[in-house]
Parts: structure tokens; C-alpha cells; sequence
């Protein structure tokens, strides 16, 4: 990572970045894409507006951004201190993964909130990207920020009627219970092996293997977790069924992201419907 202050905003200059592809492939659903080269949203309660300055040259801008903030914040929730070049030629000993990096080699995984992780994935169920930020929407303009579990305490199926999530608000109200009365700590669960904070996640009313690996992935940073979807099934019956390559171990999740943009952008161009 490379960068300058300029004023009120710091000049980034990081390689492997690209805001598309990382703020708005369905790993976060607080980013909005307000015109061509530039995002707006949020970590946790933190806004950003971060714009392309330069595509080619990997620059970007983040507005109204303070150097603290830049390290403090934005370092570790953009993942910038992992080095991705290593880590997809790494990945690139596998022919169909050379492919995937090369594709959509500007993915990064974003350390987000295990919480907002969480309950975002699992308003996310059966669900299009859309209307999950519709009800994510919902649920930090009731409360004016993104709630906490103490905050949500009090909420019951029923009152939670406002955001419009259908089944999923009982599962959220069964998610803060488990988290008030200490049945589960997302802090303690995060320290654990992979399958098993995958089945103390799964304790959760309406959490199953996804919505746990992926809470596992993008709000615990566990590389190791590998979220299967219909798209990812596909690639795997399609390029790996006896397993994935052993140039992926311990990242399988990250290589994860780079499959599931690559073979949901083969379905497109062959006319086949982008389901998440």
C-alpha cells in the first residue's frame, strides 16, 4: 500500500483493487454506486466515499478521509495489508483458477463487522441483492445506524414487521437472543476451528452451511471457509470433483470469490439467470 494526503482526501495506491468487483459482488450490502468511478458506504457506522482515479494505475480517492482514519479503519476493513499478486499466482498453478484470477483479479475480501456479518447473511437468505439492501436499509434508518445486538434485545418477530424480511426476522430475534444470554459469542467462535464455529453458528434458527461459512468468511476472516451456493456447486461438479487444488489450502475461501465471479459471468454470457 502506497499513499498520499491530499488535502481532505488520501490518494490510495493499491494493485489487485478493483470497487466493483470487491464493493459490489454480494459479500457487503451497504455500498451503493453513486456515479461510474465512485461508491458511498459504510463499516458499521463509518461512511466512505471512495472513487477511481486512476484504473490503470490502481489509484483511488478516499473523500473527506484523515490518515488515522485510512490507518486505523479503512487499512484492515479493504484487506490491504494481504497481498493478493502472491496469493493468485499461487492460486494460478491451477488452470481453471489462472482463468478466474485473471478474470476478476481485482476481488478482495472485506473484514467486516461479525455481527453485521451475521445478521446481514442471514436477512440475505433466498434473497436478491436488491431487496437485501432494501431491508438492510430499513433497519439502519429505524434506528439510525447500524443497530447492535443490545439494541435489537427488545425486538420480536412482530415488531420487527417494518422491514419487510418475511421469515427471516424470527431467525434474526432467535440470532440476539443466543448472543444477550452468551448461548454463543461471535468472539469465542471465531477462535475456532472452521467446522466447528461452523456448527456453533448453525445453532442459530435458519442458519445453515452458507449463512454460517459465509458469517465465517467476511466477518471472521477465516480464509479457510468455503461457502457453497448453486454457482459454486456448478464449479465445483464442473472443474473440481475430486476436490479443490492444493494450491488453494488455507485460502479456499478467497479462491472462492474469484470461482463464483468467474462461472456466475460464463452463466451470463451463455443466458443463464445470475441467481445468488
Amino acid at each position: 500500500m502506497d499513499y498520499t494526503v491530499k488535502g481532505s482526501d488520501i490518494l490510495l495506491r493499491q494493485p489487485d483493487f478493483d470497487l466493483d468487483e470487491t464493493l459490489d459482488c454480494g459479500q457487503a450490502f451497504r455500498w451503493v454506486k453513486t456515479t461510474p468511478d465512485t461508491y458511498e458506504g459504510y463499516y458499521l457506522n463509518s461512511f466512505l466515499r471512495i472513487s477511481t482515479e486512476d484504473k490503470a494505475e490502481g489509484v483511488f480517492r478516499l473523500h473527506n478521509t484523515s490518515e488515522n482514519e485510512l490507518l486505523n479503519k479503512w487499512y484492515n476493513y479493504l484487506d490491504l495489508s494481504t497481498d493478493y499478486s502472491e496469493l493468485k499466482r499461487r492460486f494460478s498453478e491451477d488452470e481453471t483458477l489462472a482463468k478466474a484470477c485473471a478474470f476478476a483479479g481485482g476481488i478482495r475480501i472485506l473484514r467486516q463487522d461479525s455481527w453485521e456479518a451475521l445478521s446481514s447473511f442471514i436477512i440475505s437468505q433466498n434473497n436478491n441483492i436488491p431487496r437485501i439492501k432494501g431491508i438492510i436499509g430499513r433497519l439502519t434508518e429505524h434506528y439510525g445506524s447500524y443497530p447492535t445486538v443490545e439494541q435489537l434485545a427488545a425486538e420480536t418477530e412482530e415488531s420487527l414487521a417494518f422491514l419487510r424480511s418475511g421469515f427471516r426476522a424470527k431467525y434474526l430475534v432467535d440470532a440476539v437472543s443466543r448472543l444477550t444470554t452468551g448461548e454463543l459469542d461471535l468472539a469465542k467462535t471465531a477462535a475456532l476451528p472452521l467446522a466447528e464455529a461452523q456448527k456453533a453458528l448453525m445453532n442459530i434458527k435458519g442458519v445453515g452451511p452458507k449463512v454460517a461459512m459465509c458469517t465465517l468468511l467476511f466477518g471472521m476472516h477465516k480464509t479457510d471457509a468455503f461457502p457453497i451456493d448453486v454457482w459454486m456447486k456448478r464449479a465445483l461438479e464442473k472443474w473440481y470433483p475430486n476436490g479443490l487444488p492444493e494450491c488453494v489450502s488455507g485460502c479456499e475461501g478467497i479462491a472462492q470469490q474469484y470461482l463464483f465471479h468467474y462461472i456466475r459471468n460464463l452463466g451470463s454470457e451463455n443466458g443463464q439467470q445470475n441467481d445468488s
